[in-house]
């Protein structure tokens, strides 16, 4: 059984890890001009990044077969799909989603 102590200083190793890897960048990028066109390109991968996520939430994989699709996080993405195009809000998205989901998981 691990001390408090080892698990308090584990918890203050991660915080430190994961503050810096996010503040490292914006401190290290500040000092330096950033091309137009390379601000352009990068807008684009948070788009990247949540496709991929959500293309990826869409099927279950079972090694040796062809995945499946996950009706319920399907079903949820109606409503998030619909929410994302008609307010452009990312709390408002999210908390669709999650409700979304939530309410599917909870009829079916």
């Amino acid at each position: 059984m691990p001390s408090i102590k080892f698990i308090m200083l584990t918890i203050i190793g991660c915080g430190l890890v994961t503050w810096l890897s996010r503040i490292l960048p914006l401190v290290v990028l500040k000092k330096f001009k950033i091309p137009k066109g390379l601000m352009e390109f990068l807008s684009f991968v948070p788009i990247a990044i949540m496709s991929g996520l959500w293309f990826q939430s869409l099927f279950i994989q079972h090694l040796g077969h062809m995945p499946e699709i996950n009706y319920q996080n399907l079903l949820a993405s109606l409503p998030t799909i619909a929410a994302a195009i008609i307010s452009k809000n990312l709390l408002f998205v999210v908390v669709t989603g999650v409700i979304s989901l939530g309410l599917i998981n909870l009829l079916f």
